[in-house]
């Protein structure tokens, strides 16, 4: 039964090995982006499309995203509406018009749709980003797809096998006693800790 489990562990750690070194380098960038000044890498212009938008296609965030996936072979995401603020001008409150934005393409190429309600046009941004903003994307599951959730989640799966599989073989031969004051246990009191202090 160990030499099985071993051989388990040996798989699952070969498989989520590369994956366990990018999601290490990317996530302690995240992490210490503000302390240590770490880029997070760049985003480059691409190109600002002004389009016209039939007046049909004005009336509701859903028919404009209808538009764009039907004229403008693009499928966004959903819309994320914000209401315009009223600004005061003269002692008069002026209302303004919400702004309807979508977003999409993937971790190389970001594309935002922005329009104002009741406008005529809307705007179509285009940015490329740079391999380490593209890498930081994938950490955070923006813009690779169904395939790259996928991979995400088995590599998520096999970090849980691995953790599984190695407290299995450090268990192996050692009391409870010896457990409760081995690495092991000191690692679940620090993350009893750091959970607790974190939720006040």
């Amino acid at each position: 039964m160990n030499s099985v489990i071993r051989e388990i562990h040996l798989w699952i750690g070969a498989w989520g090995a590369i994956a366990a070194i990018l999601f290490g380098f990317t996530g302690f960038i995240q992490n210490h982006r503000d302390a240590l000044a770490l880029p997070q890498g760049d985003s480059i212009d691409v190109s600002t499309l002004i389009v016209p938008v039939p007046e049909s296609a004005r009336a509701t965030p859903e028919k404009l995203r209808a538009w764009l996936r039907a004229e403008q072979h693009w499928d966004p995401g959903e819309a994320h509406v914000r209401p315009g603020n009223p600004v005061e001008f003269h002692g008069q409150s002026i209302p303004q018009p919400s702004r309807w934005s979508f977003s999409g393409g993937n971790a190389r190429t970001v594309v935002q749709v922005e329009y104002f309600t009741g406008a005529a046009t809307l705007t179509i941004h285009t940015e490329r980003q740079t391999p380490l903003a593209v890498m930081i994307s994938l950490h955070k599951n923006e813009g690779g797809g169904l395939a790259w959730l996928l991979l995400e989640d088995s590599f998520a799966l096999a970090l849980i096998g691995l953790g599984i599989s190695g407290l299995w073989m450090w268990a192996r031969g050692r009391s409870v006693r010896r457990m409760a004051f081995s690495i092991v246990g000191v690692a679940g009191v620090v993350l009893v800790i750091i959970a607790a202090t974190a939720i006040v």
